[in-house]
C-alpha cells in the first residue's frame, strides 16, 4: 500500500488514476447484453430460461419460488441469523420511516389550489445476487424502504444455486421483509424481464440491487423504459485520521472494503505520519488471517493509498473531492467536522462506528453513490420508491387575472396554440 505526500501534486496524480479505475465502457459487453435484452423483449420467458440453462448449466427447481418454500426458509433457519435479521431490520426500518415525505395542498384567497401527491411507485424489481455473493443485507437494504415508501408489489430475481435450489439465506431475508415474488434468474436476461415484463414476470416500475458488470449494464441500458437506482462503481472506502486514531481499527476498516473486488479502493488520508506507517503495519498483520488477502492486497496495492496532508482542514478538503461511497471520520471530536464533510454516501463518526456496522445493521442505506458521484446523488431511501403528482385547480377570475402574462410568455416563445389555449376561455 504506496504512502503519498499531499503536495499538489503526488495526490493529484493518485486521485486521477483512480479515477480510471472502473475503465471504459466495456463494447462487447454491451453488445452481448443488448443482445440478450432484444432476446427476452421478443421472447419473454422462453428467451429468460435459455439463458439460465446457458449460462448456469442448468434450469432451476422451479421458475416462481413457491410461497411455502418462502416459508419454509424461515422456519428452519438458524434462530440466531433471524433473530440478527429481525434486530437489522428494525434499526432500519426505524431510520428509514423518518425520511417519509408528505405532500401538501396549498389553498389560496382567490380560489386557486395548488398541492403535491407522494405515493408509492406500483411494483418494483429487486436484483439480488446469488451464489458466493449473495447478501442477505441487500434484500432487507432495499426491501424496507420500499415498503415504507407504499411500494404495492416487490419482485425478486435471483440466480439459483449449482443444483437449481434458492439461496435459504436470501429466501429468509425476503420472508422477514414481506418480498410479494421471488423468481430464479439472475443476469442481464433477468433485468430484461422486469423491464419489459414476460408472460410469468411482471413488468416493473424500477429496478434495484447489485450485480455483475452484465447486470449493471441491462440496467444502464434499460433507464428510461425503466427507472433504477443507480449506476453502481467498485466499493470505496476513505478513512481520514489524526494521531488520536488506533491503528488497528483504522487497518480493519480499509480492508473492511478492500475484500469486496479487485477494483475497490481504501485510501487514508491522515495529518501524522507515525499513523500512516502504524496502519500500514497493521494490514500487513491483519490481512494474513483474512480469508480473502488475494483480493485485499490486489486491491490495496492497486488501488490503495495513504495520504499524509499537513491539516485537518487539507483531509477535509481531499474527502470532499474524492467524495467516497463510505467516509470514516477517525479522529478528535469527529462531530465538529461533519458541517464540513459534504461529499460522500455515508459519514461514520468516530472509532466506533466502523463502516460495516453501516453495511449491516445501524439503519442508514448501504446502497449508496460511488466513484465520486456522491457529489450528486444520495443513498438509496423511501423518495427512490416514490413518485410526486402536482395538481392544479384555477377559478375563471383567477385565470383571468394572470391570463395576460401566460398569454405575452407564450407568444414570446412562438407557441400560439398555447397562447390560444388561454384566450378561448375568454372570447
Amino acid at each position: 500500500m504506496r504512502k503519498i505526500y499531499a503536495n499538489g501534486t503526488d495526490e493529484v496524480a493518485f486521485l486521477a488514476e483512480l479515477s480510471k479505475r472502473a475503465g471504459e465502457t466495456n463494447k462487447k459487453v454491451t453488445e452481448t447484453v443488448s443482445a440478450i435484452i432484444e432476446d427476452v423483449r421478443e421472447n419473454g420467458d422462453t428467451a429468460v430460461k435459455n439463458y439460465t440453462l446457458k449460462f448456469d448449466g442448468n434450469l432451476p427447481q422451479y421458475y416462481e419460488v413457491p410461497r411455502e418454500v418462502i416459508n419454509d426458509a424461515l422456519t428452519e433457519a438458524e434462530p440466531e441469523f433471524v433473530t440478527a435479521l429481525l434486530n437489522a431490520q428494525e434499526n432500519i426500518a426505524d431510520f428509514h420511516n423518518r425520511q417519509k415525505e408528505q405532500g401538501f395542498i396549498n389553498p389560496k384567497e382567490n380560489g386557486v389550489i395548488l398541492g403535491q401527491r407522494v405515493r408509492g411507485l406500483s411494483r418494483v424489481g429487486l436484483y439480488v445476487p446469488g451464489g458466493t455473493a449473495a447478501y442477505p443485507s441487500s434484500v432487507l437494504m432495499n426491501a424496507i424502504p420500499a415498503k415504507i415508501a407504499g411500494v404495492k408489489e416487490i419482485v425478486m430475481v435471483t440466480p439459483p444455486l449449482k443444483d437449481g435450489s434458492p439461496n435459504k439465506d436470501i429466501l429468509v431475508a425476503a420472508a422477514i421483509c414481506g418480498v410479494d415474488r421471488i423468481f430464479l434468474s439472475g443476469g442481464a436476461q433477468a433485468i430484461a424481464a422486469l423491464a419489459y415484463g414476460t408472460e410469468e414476470i411482471p413488468k416493473c416500475d424500477k429496478i434495484v440491487g447489485p450485480g455483475n458488470i452484465y447486470v449493471a449494464t441491462a440496467k444502464k441500458l434499460l433507464y428510461g423504459v425503466v427507472d433504477i437506482d443507480m449506476i453502481a462503481g467498485p466499493s470505496e472506502i476513505l478513512v481520514i485520521a489524526d494521531d488520536t486514531a488506533d491503528p488497528k481499527f483504522a487497518a480493519a476498516d480499509l480492508m473492511s472494503q478492500a475484500e469486496h473486488d479487485v477494483l475497490a479502493s481504501a485510501i487514508m488520508v491522515t495529518t501524522s505520519e507515525k499513523l500512516a506507517d502504524a496502519t500500514i503495519a497493521e494490514i500487513e498483520r491483519q490481512k494474513e488471517y483474512l480469508s480473502r488477502k488475494e483480493i485485499i492486497e490486489r486491491s490495496l496495492g492497486d488501488y490503495g493509498a495513504v495520504i499524509i496532508a499537513d491539516s485537518r482542514e487539507k483531509c477535509v478538503e481531499l474527502a470532499n473531492e474524492i467524495a467516497p461511497e463510505h467516509l470514516e471520520v477517525l479522529m478528535e471530536n469527529p462531530i465538529e467536522l461533519l458541517g464540513s464533510l459534504d461529499n460522500a454516501g455515508s459519514i461514520f463518526l468516530g472509532n466506533y462506528a466502523s463502516e460495516p456496522l453501516g453495511d449491516y445493521y445501524a439503519g442508514p442505506n448501504h446502497v449508496l453513490p460511488t466513484s465520486g458521484t456522491a457529489r450528486f446523488f444520495s443513498p438509496l431511501g423511501v423518495a427512490s420508491f416514490t413518485k410526486r403528482v402536482s395538481y392544479t385547480y384555477f377559478t375563471k377570475e383567477a385565470l383571468e387575472e394572470a391570463k395576460d402574462d401566460i398569454v405575452l410568455i407564450a407568444e414570446k416563445e412562438g407557441l400560439t396554440a398555447h397562447a390560444n389555449a388561454i384566450k378561448v376561455r375568454f372570447e
